[in-house]
């Protein structure tokens, strides 16, 4: 395959200079300048992909299908390292090899688009995700009906032809997605944002969803005037919250029962219950449906002793202490002991205790590869030196253990990576081609590969800053 390498010219100086005449040629300049580079990070990507078509030599590595019918596979341990290089996750990085795949093999018109830097890099790799599932001899219909409007029509345009033009190539297949989209069924939610709110989103049938809406707009009728200057949206979410507390909402529900609500029930009410069984439910014990859950909260030991700060919730991100109260104000709590990070955890054997898992995540707060995102605790705890069984005692502990998705586990046992762990929280890493990486508290950080290589071949118990 062949990629075509593309020119990008970008403005510097002093903008003031310019009128309004030339703020306007600006602004089209940069954006075509930064098209053309997000062709250039693509091209690189795909060739790279190019070099790594063939056979693998490594063991446990495969030729993967990234892209659609029709684009070549690769090798899956060549993922890492020009994920590293581009400074990203793995994840974002297949997918990007995944989209120009289908851009270069499929997509022809289209990629044509995006090197002529006339077309959105973005709305182009969505249209190439969204038809990745059409047979080779059936994209075709979508290439040249996108490639007319892309550059002409605003984004969501070009992605309402496309998503047309895929359910026109090929029916039957779209009927079938349609029964497998049912069975895709979830709820998630997002990440908790700076204000220590997080959205919701579940897609599931849509008579289960009218009943919701339904029972969060009854909970919301009940607790408006208690929130007397809060709009409508505000006092729905409050309601939405409910549906996580059954025990409480029922008591609500049945505190402030409608004479309505032992008739025959309608999509206009949600708590519709026969009479007696609502007299049965008042002398029921509810305490069992409070739900249980385990929260790690950290927080500096100042704030504990009086001084302002921000905790640290696992799976919620940072909030105020006022938060933490105001989350643990309704529960049953049972405070578990604080453990001491500083203290050094050692085993003689391969497995990892428990106890080592937990120091260690807590200190590391997830992934230790570059650049990782996941903060889970459902991980691999690998010996960043590896043991040996006819080693010393003690080869695992804190001062040996990191947490590793299971990818990244096996591109680091297989794939010709070296790392160790210099330091609590702190860990280098080396790739096959030579990049250097240092991981720690501050997150990831480029070191030359001498660097590199001087942390990893110091002696055991050595552990080297660079400046």
């Amino acid at each position: 395959m062949s990629v075509v390498a593309s020119s990008v010219i970008f403005m510097s100086g002093d903008l003031s200079d310019l009128d309004a005449a030339g703020l306007v040629a600006a602004a089209s300049g940069a954006v075509r300048a930064r098209r053309l580079a997000e062709v250039q990070d693509l091209e690189v990507v795909a060739q790279w992909a190019a070099l790594h078509s063939g056979d693998p030599t490594i063991e446990r590595d495969e030729l993967i299908q990234l892209g659609g019918d029709g684009t070549p596979r690769v090798q899956s341990f060549c993922l890492g390292e020009i994920a590293l290089a581009r400074g990203t996750g793995v994840t974002a990085t297949s997918n990007a090899m995944a989209d120009v795949l289908d851009l270069v093999h499929r997509l022809p018109r289209l990629w044509g688009a995006c090197l002529a830097g006339t077309a959105e890099i973005g709305v182009a790799r969505r249209v190439a995700k969204l038809s990745r599932h059409l047979p080779a001899d059936k994209v075709g219909l979508v290439d040249r009906a996108v490639a007319r409007v892309i550059g002409r029509e605003s984004g969501g345009r070009v992605l309402a032809v496309a998503e047309a033009k895929i359910i026109e190539a090929d029916p039957a297949l779209h009927d079938e997605r349609v029964a497998a989209e049912r069975r895709r069924r979830y709820v998630s939610s997002g990440r908790t944002d700076e204000f220590g709110l997080r959205t919701v989103i579940a897609r599931c049938e849509a008579g289960d969803a009218v009943w919701v809406e339904a029972t969060v707009a009854r909970v919301a009728e009940i607790i408006a005037p208690r929130y007397p200057d809060a709009s409508a949206d505000e006092v729905r979410s409050i309601a939405f919250g409910w549906l996580a507390r059954p025990a409480e909402l029922l008591e609500l529900l049945l505190e402030n029962r409608d004479p309505q609500d032992t008739l025959v029930p309608d999509e206009s009410r949600a708590t519709a219950f026969p009479a007696d069984l609502l007299d049965a439910l008042r002398e029921v014990d509810l305490t069992p449906l409070a739900p249980k859950a385990v929260l790690y909260v950290h927080v500096h030991e100042a704030a504990v002793n009086g001084a302002a700060g921000v905790a640290r919730v696992e799976g919620l991100g940072p909030i105020t202490l006022t938060a933490v109260q105001e989350l643990l104000g309704r529960t049953d709590l049972t405070v578990r002991p604080v453990l001491d990070l500083s203290d050094r955890v050692r085993t003689t054997a391969y497995e990892h205790p428990e106890s080592v898992k937990e120091r260690v995540h807590l200190v590391t707060d997830g992934d230790y590869w570059p650049y990782a995102t996941s903060t889970a605790r459902s991980v691999d705890y690998d010996h960043p030196t590896p043991y040996d069984e006819n080693g010393p005692p003690g080869q695992t502990g804190t001062h040996n253990s990191g947490p590793l998705g299971r990818r990244h586990h096996n591109y680091k046992t297989h794939g010709g990576y070296r790392s160790r762990q210099c330091g609590a929280g702190r860990y280098v890493w080396l790739t096959p081609h030579g990049l250097g990486f240092l991981v720690d508290h501050r997150g990831t950080r480029r070191v030359s590969s001498t660097h590199a290589r001087m942390i990893l071949d110091a002696p055991p118990g050595v552990d080297i800053y660079p400046v």
